[in-house]
């Protein structure tokens, strides 16, 4: 099943900036390690915000939902999801 989210991370700005650079490194660890595992098919920034449009790969909405609630920075982020179908006149 794929699906299209949206996230975007809102870290606090009194948040303890050595707390967030730890966050963020294990979140570009993690979402790496999603994207070789073929889950996190696509992601893409949203230029001059702190947000991405990405597209998964997963086997359901409980895994997805499980994947994306174990993101580290998944405490900071509003986050949208669409899922996707594939449209008659794709190739």
């Amino acid at each position: 099943m794929l699906f299209h989210v949206e996230m975007k991370v809102n870290i606090p700005h009194d948040f303890p900036a050595e707390k967030a650079e730890a966050i963020k490194a294990a979140e570009k660890a993690y979402a790496q390690d999603l994207q070789r595992q073929g889950k996190w098919v696509h992601l893409w920034r949203i230029a001059g915000r702190y947000a991405n449009i990405s597209i998964f790969d997963v086997e359901s909405v409980d895994e997805l939902h499980a994947l994306l609630a174990s993101l580290p920075l998944f405490p900071f982020m509003d986050i949208h999801v669409t899922p996707l179908a594939r449209h008659p006149s794709s190739l």
